[in-house]
């Protein structure tokens, strides 16, 4: 199978199920932008060096997978993956309790940056955050399983404590915002 299609070239693009949508349609920027977060996932994962977070870290984009499947199939009944329940939510949630015990609790604000993963990881949370907009904005054309949005909230505050245990892992301080 070749990589290009050529169906694509008049700026369309196939849903699964066949149907045919310009490729600015919501449901497209709500999907392509869970693959943006992905990429980012995969880019954050090289500059990571703890295994036990590598592992979630890993399981986070096997269900950003699902979610774009999920983003990407109108016609639900036709998905052959399991969708993003709340078990998944409770993992996410549970892994920022254990990665919140890591850390001393905030006092402040923080700005983003630090050590290099912890910068980049804040990067990876602010594209979260707009995929859930994209999601959110698409839930208003039609129906998107709460789920979804659920984990992509959840996740980007996972994301905000990864931040800061990465640059505790690395020695370096959170940068708190003081208000000039």
């Amino acid at each position: 199978m070749k990589i290009y299609t050529k169906t694509g070239d008049k700026g369309t693009t196939g849903l699964f199920g066949g149907e045919r949508v310009s490729k600015d349609n919501a449901r497209i920027e709500a999907y392509g932008t869970i693959d943006e977060l992905n990429s980012n996932l995969g880019y954050l994962l090289s500059k990571v060096k703890n295994a036990d977070i590598e592992y979630f870290l890993n399981v986070i984009q096997k269900k950003l997978f699902t979610i774009g499947s999920q983003l990407a199939t109108p016609n639900t009944k036709k998905l052959s993956v399991k969708p993003v329940s709340d078990a998944d939510i409770n993992e996410v949630e549970a892994n920022i309790d254990k990665l919140e015990s890591l850390v001393d609790p905030l006092q402040t604000f923080i700005l983003p940056g630090g050590h290099e993963a912890s910068a980049y990881c804040q990067v990876v949370r602010t594209v979260c955050r707009r995929a859930e907009r994209r999601v959110v904005a698409l839930s208003h054309h039609t129906d998107v399983a709460y789920e979804i949005m659920h984990y992509l909230n959840r996740l980007s505050d996972y994301l905000f404590v990864l931040s800061r245990v990465l640059n505790k892992e690395n020695g370096v301080s959170d940068i708190p915002w003081i208000p000039e």
